[in-house]
């Protein structure tokens, strides 16, 4: 009777699920009875996953550094997956807040120890060549990075330091992306001009970029902070758990990227140059953008060492 009982209750439930969605029961059963078995690699698409690797050179390394920046992407794609609950969450609360903290900042955890991979998974000397077949492109082409930024801080703190002053909450976004940060690696700020790396990638992502500041305006980690009664924004758990990911993201993963790059790049065999001509390490480095999402939980002591001495 027990095991009646239940079928019974799950059949309830599953009437009652397609109800809400006005949809007929008894059509959805019958499908059952045609459906195949699930198995690993149909739900995973591993075909597709494993024919995503395509090489444009016969240099066996370049298959490390594809597949290597693909898993990248997709662990951004989880980052961006955590992130985007806290925003749309209506009764956002402590706990809640920190465990999607600490989720991400183990992502960015793994990342920055993944680094090894890239630093001694290639040889110099492969690296060396295969890196001109990928001129004009680069990493700082990655439209998901860009979205993290965007969705864990207010936008002021992504705007070049030369340029804070004069950029608040009413400058419309449009003149705001033309002074974030990362533009400095991109753009001649004297003659105005930005390189083919720039311009590639803002043809393609420009407009989502702009709407997707607009959605994070209000709804970003630091935003969402804020929200909170003051008795939780002094939640010593929260705060550590929020320096940690504001530490890892924009200073251990940093300089883990920085040096893996510095490898390859200052190894004496090849101009000293990023594919993507940027100015690499006053982009990359901490100590001079001083990318920092939550500024006013640090002391202004750490704030002036940021990335400093590392």
């Amino acid at each position: 009777m027990d095991e009646l009982h239940k079928f019974d209750d799950i059949v309830k439930q599953i009437q009652e699920k397609y109800t809400k969605i006005d949809q007929d029961t008894d059509d959805h059963l019958y499908g059952l009875l045609y459906s195949k078995p699930i198995t690993y690699w149909d739900y995973i698409q591993t075909d597709a996953l494993l024919n995503l690797q395509i090489q444009r050179t016969t240099l066996p390394d370049e298959m490390v550094f594809i597949a290597y920046h693909q898993i990248n992407e997709l662990i951004f794609k989880m980052i961006l997956w955590e992130i985007d609950q806290v925003a749309q969450k209506e009764e956002l609360d402590v706990a809640f807040f920190e465990n999607k903290i600490m989720r991400v900042s183990r992502y960015f955890d793994m990342l920055t120890t993944s680094f090894n991979i890239m630093r001694e998974g290639m040889e110099i000397e492969q690296y060396m060549k295969f890196r001109y077949t990928l001129t004009p492109a680069s990493g700082f082409q990655s439209a998901q990075y860009r979205m993290i930024e965007f969705a864990s801080t207010e936008l002021i703190n992504l705007i070049d330091y030369r340029f804070r002053k004069t950029i608040d909450r009413n400058t419309p976004f449009e003149h705001a992306f033309e002074h974030l940060y990362w533009q400095a690696a991109g753009k001649d700020y004297k003659t105005g001009k930005k390189s083919t790396l720039l311009v590639n990638f803002e043809k393609r992502y420009k407009g989502d970029f702009i709407r997707f500041m607009q959605t994070y305006n209000t709804k970003n980690l630091w935003s969402r902070f804020k929200e909170l009664p003051q008795k939780d924004q002094k939640n010593e758990d929260l705060i550590k758990a929020m320096r940690h990911f504001d530490y890892t993201v924009n200073i251990t993963w940093v300089m883990a990227h920085y040096n893996a790059a510095r490898h390859y790049i200052e190894s004496g065999t090849g101009d000293g140059e990023a594919t993507g001509g940027s100015d690499w390490k006053k982009y990359m480095h901490p100590k001079y953008q001083k990318r920092i999402f939550f500024p006013e939980l640090w002391s202004e002591e750490e704030i002036t060492n940021w990335g400093e001495n590392i």
